[in-house]
């Protein structure tokens, strides 16, 4: 590869391993909060349906590996006339190439959610799902596009 080429390579991969880095970590820290500090309810999985109001014709919910969760906000934070609202929103952390079978629609799980902001919702620790296998492959992606971008701009540097 000539130098410049290298340079520029690497300096691309760099930057997409630390940006890869920066966001595996803030999602990390803001479910962590989430599920520490939110608001815990009952959420139930309801089937997707397109922006227009037409059914994919997907009854078992496979289309997308993040489940539409619907729940309501508890009255003392919710709106400011005392009201609970209804949300429909998809939790955070969820990027399996398939949705779990106890994520199928109809299904209940406990979530838990900002008080300020009712549509950032994750599940709740005790459920089943576990995000990490996605969490470490994310991770190590950023991880070795640092890494091979260092080396790219190392090598630049060295010769």
């Amino acid at each position: 590869m000539e130098t410049p080429t290298a340079m520029g390579a690497g300096v691309v991969l760099a930057l997409f391993g630390s940006a890869l880095l920066l966001w595996c970590a803030f999602e990390l820290r803001l479910r962590h909060h989430l599920r520490r500090h939110g608001v815990s309810v009952a959420a139930r999985v309801v089937a997707d349906g397109d922006p227009y109001g037409e059914p994919y014709g997907d009854p078992y919910g496979e289309l997308d590996s993040a489940p539409l969760l619907s729940y309501f906000t508890l009255p003392s934070v919710g709106l400011a006339s005392g009201r609970s609202e209804s949300v429909l929103a998809r939790p955070r952390g969820i990027t399996p190439l398939r949705r779990p079978s106890v994520l199928a629609p109809g299904a209940i799980v406990q979530v838990s959610y900002d008080a300020r902001r009712p549509s950032r919702v994750v599940l709740a620790a005790g459920e089943t799902i576990s995000a990490l296998p996605s969490d470490i492959f994310w991770a190590l992606l950023g991880t070795s596009a640092l890494a091979g971008g260092l080396s790219l701009v190392a090598t630049f540097f060295a010769s």
